[in-house]
């Protein structure tokens, strides 16, 4: 195991059957290797920063229906919110008045959002907080509606593939295309955005083929950001009386993206917190060096709820983001409130600069 794990921090370089080996292995104590190796390739790459970006919950409507999510369409019992771009302008510079450098606005595919509405959000946050990064992580649209975001100011957008497997992808996404959705990760790359992608471990029907083919996709596409967390079920959901996804599977993948993706910025997930104590840092001391700490009206977040019992690091909380430093130190770790882009990254001017 060792020689496999010393080849890909060496050359970055795995074969399909590599990583199925490792994937098998991941309760093997062994394993604690590739994740010391993963964090000497991130302490070389990035050092110990852990960066932070203020999430902002915009929406639970989505007119989608996936199998795995609490907020899809066929939920008579979500509980739906909409922040109004008022709301959401003001959270965000409440965020850049606490230091925070990076804002995500994220939320469910909701048709309030036109490309108007968002061009306007978009450009007043960056209007009036110099230097701020916009993520958006709000699901498919058009390469017309990707550029004219862009073009408005966002910085970066988080859609993650899901899977590269398409029978179960479509098992997973009603009247959804597994096409379509790489063609839209295309045209983010290609428009000019920090983009990232990802999937879920532990969805019913994948195995360590499938995850294998997964991470060869990431190798292939390089994506500036990589989101990997673990499956939680929704008791509103076609898929509630499945079981959680393995945390300790995530964490091994995460270490292999780290050594095979040695730039890319990864989060610890809120769903490695939720199913497992301590899962962020264990995230973090597996490879991920992003945390999105939760500036959301605690009044309203509850209704984003994705799955069973999420839980979050929260950003309004003084108490929180200190406790949650103290951890991070102790690991030494330090937190990093600036942007944090994607190391060797350049903006374009526009999408046709």
């Amino acid at each position: 195991m060792r020689e496999t794990i010393d080849k890909l921090f060496r050359t970055g370089e795995i074969e399909k059957h590599e990583i199925e080996f490792l994937l098998e292995n991941h309760k093997n104590h062994q394993i604690n290797y590739l994740h010391e190796r993963a964090i000497e390739k991130l302490s070389k790459t990035y050092g110990k920063r852990i960066f932070l970006r203020a999430l902002i919950e915009i929406s639970s409507f989505c007119f989608r229906n996936c199998a795995y999510c609490g907020i899809r369409s066929e939920n008579d019992n979500a509980v739906r919110y909409r922040l109004s771009p008022d709301m959401i302008f003001k959270t965000a510079k409440w965020g850049y008045d606490s230091g925070f450098r990076t804002v995500v606005l994220q939320g469910g595919e909701d048709a309030y959002f036109t490309d108007d509405i968002l061009v306007e959000i978009i450009k007043s946050i960056k209007n009036e907080c110099a230097g701020m990064a916009v993520t958006l992580s709000l699901g498919e649209r058009s390469r017309e509606s990707y550029g004219k975001l862009y073009d408005a100011g966002a910085d970066r957008y988080l859609l993650r593939h899901e899977t590269v497997d398409g029978c179960l992808y479509s098992t997973l996404h009603k009247n959804m295309s597994l096409k379509n959705r790489l063609n839209c990760l295309g045209n983010l790359k290609e428009i000019g955005f920090q983009t990232g992608s990802g999937f879920i471990v532990g969805l019913p029907g994948q195995d360590y083929s499938s995850i294998a083919e997964d991470i060869i996709f990431l190798k292939s596409f390089k994506p500036h950001m990589v989101g990997i967390g673990p499956f939680v079920p929704h008791r509103d959901t076609p898929l509630k009386n499945c079981t959680n996804g393995s945390t300790s599977l995530t964490l091994t993948i995460l270490s292999i993206i780290r050594l095979v993706l040695p730039e890319s910025l990864m989060p610890a997930t809120t769903a490695l917190e939720t199913i497992e104590e301590n899962g962020r840092i264990d995230g973090i001391l597996s490879g991920a060096n992003v945390v999105m700490p939760n500036i959301t009206d605690r009044k309203l977040r509850e209704g984003y709820e994705l799955y069973n019992g999420k839980k979050g690091l929260d950003g309004l909380s003084a108490d929180s983001m200190a406790d949650f430093e103290g951890q991070l130190n102790s690991n030494g770790f330090i937190l990093d409130f600036s942007r944090g882009d994607c190391l060797n990254f350049k903006r374009k001017k526009s999408i046709t600069g």
